[in-house]
Formats: structure tokens, sequence, C-alpha cells
């Protein structure tokens, strides 16, 4: 054991002996053509679009599960279908555009076939673009998730906190939490109008921050406010959870990655996006 560890282990005990929080899968990829079934306008900036299809026998049980969803070519109605091979998505050719976005899955009911994915509207970009002019009977194509990050039901305490990007899954997460887990959601918006109604049976703290002008990955919102809270976590087993712009992300993964609480199994911080990178990989290394 490190003297780092032990060092943490001393303030928390139970960091040494509990085990690993999250739990990973992988699974193989399945292309799914699937039809817009309804379109519900959230916020002024986000639309929640139901997806039909075959759903059925959807892989994937966890809140930040994601799928990649495939656009028709611009004038087309039905999107290039992904192509799969023994190692995943195989790659179009090279100057062929990128007709791909990823996004969250915010609901799955395999009984009726259907999924639910929730896009911000914002000036540019494919999905979006895609997203305002969502109408029912349009067709893309879905692949995914090829993995789920499952995090131990049985923990005492959760922080989530994240932009726009990552309120689906905030959503979804609290959506599926039981009664009895305390949990601290810090969520950034571009202003009140895009705070949205939250249910939840466990024990939720909801504390919304309003960018109000400042461009989305410009503000400290995030990091100031968790910086805040001085991080003083409840006894027990606990972990935390943030997504959002990468580069804004930086401060927030340094403070936690070396807060003396808190091991690394414990924190998962995901830049979702990037500013100026169109389809920014997140599964790419940490900065």
């Amino acid at each position: 054991m490190s003297s780092e560890t032990d060092a943490r282990s001393a303030v928390h005990p139970w960091i040494e002996a509990a085990p690993a929080p999250v739990e990973r899968r992988l699974y193989a990829v399945t292309p799914r053509l699937a039809e817009v079934l309804r379109v519900v306008t959230l916020t002024p900036r986000m639309v929640r679009v139901t997806l039909g299809g075959d759903f059925s026998e959807l892989l994937g049980c966890a809140p930040t599960d994601h799928v990649k969803i495939f656009f028709p070519p611009e004038g087309e109605e039905l999107p290039v279908m992904p192509q799969v091979g023994p190692n995943g998505l195989i790659p179009p050719p090279p100057g062929t555009p990128r007709s791909f976005r990823d996004y969250t899955v915010r609901r799955v009911d395999r009984a009726h076939g259907e999924i639910d994915v929730d896009m911000v509207l914002h000036a540019g970009g494919l999905g979006s673009a895609w997203a305002a002019a969502a109408a029912p009977g349009m067709k893309v194509g879905v692949l995914g998730p090829r993995g789920s990050e499952i995090v131990d039901s049985s923990l005492d305490w959760l922080v989530l906190a994240g932009d726009e990007t990552a309120l689906p899954a905030i959503g979804r997460w609290l959506a599926e939490l039981p009664a009895g887990v305390s949990v601290r959601a810090v969520i950034e918006v571009a202003d009140a109008g895009e705070q949205q109604s939250l249910r939840s049976s466990a024990d939720v703290d909801v504390r919304w921050l309003h960018r109000d002008g400042i461009p989305a990955g410009d503000s400290t919102l995030l990091a100031d406010a968790l910086a805040g809270f001085e991080l003083e976590f409840p006894t027990g087993r606990g972990f935390v959870w943030v997504a959002g712009e990468a580069t804004s992300l930086k401060p927030i993964r340094r403070m936690l990655r070396n807060h003396p609480a808190l091991d690394a199994a414990c924190v998962d911080v995901d830049g979702y996006w990037r500013r100026g990178v169109v389809n920014h990989d997140h599964h790419g290394a940490d900065e």
C-alpha cells in the first residue's frame, strides 16, 4: 500500500477496505435503424427525442450509457448505417464526413422498444441542427452502447456534477437511484430557463449554476462550486462523477484526484466535449 493510500486511510479507514465502486462491462455493438416516435421540448435549449426500434435486447444498464446516432445525409431520408467488424465500428473512408454524434441514453423501455435521447440545441452542429427539426417518422441509425460503467448500488452517497451534456446522465442517475442514498447534484446550464424537474427516490440536493451569458466551456462555475463545498464528504462509501467540456474540467480533475479523502477509484471526471473539436473522443486518456 502506498504512502498516499496510508494518508487517506488514516482520515477515512473505509477507503482501503472498500471494494472498487465501478464495474466496467463491454458489449458487442449492433447497428439498429430507429424511427422518431415523439419529440418533446424540455427547455428552450434541450429536446427529448423518443426513438423506436429493435431495442428489446439493447445491452447496457448504467446512467452513463451512450450510443452513436447516425444522421441522414442532407436531402436524404435514411442514414448511412454503420459497418461493424470484429474490432467494432469500421471507420468510413478518409475524407468521408462523420455523420454521427454520441448521446446519452436517458431512458430505456425494452418492452416497448423505445429509448429517449435528450439533445442540446446550440448554434451550428450536425446533431443540434437535426434535433431542432426532428419530427415523428424521421429515421436515424443507432449503434451501441459499447459498454457500461456500473456504479455500486450499495454506495452511501454520490456527488454528480456537469453541464448540459451531463444533464441526461445525471437525470437518469437520479431517476434510478433507490431511497436512502444521499446525492449532491451540481448542474451548470445557460440560465434559469434551462433548469429541469428531476425526480428521484434518493435523498437529493440539487444546485443549479447559471452561466448567464458566459459561453459554454468558458465558465469556472463548476470548479468554483465544488471547491466551495470544501469537499467534506459524508462518512461511508461514495463516488464522485463529473462531466462537461474537457478543458474546463482539468482543475476539477486535479482537485479531486489530489483530495486526501478520495481514492482515485472513487472519482470519474469525463470530458464529454471539447471546444473546437468535432466528435471529441471522451474515451481518450485524461489530460
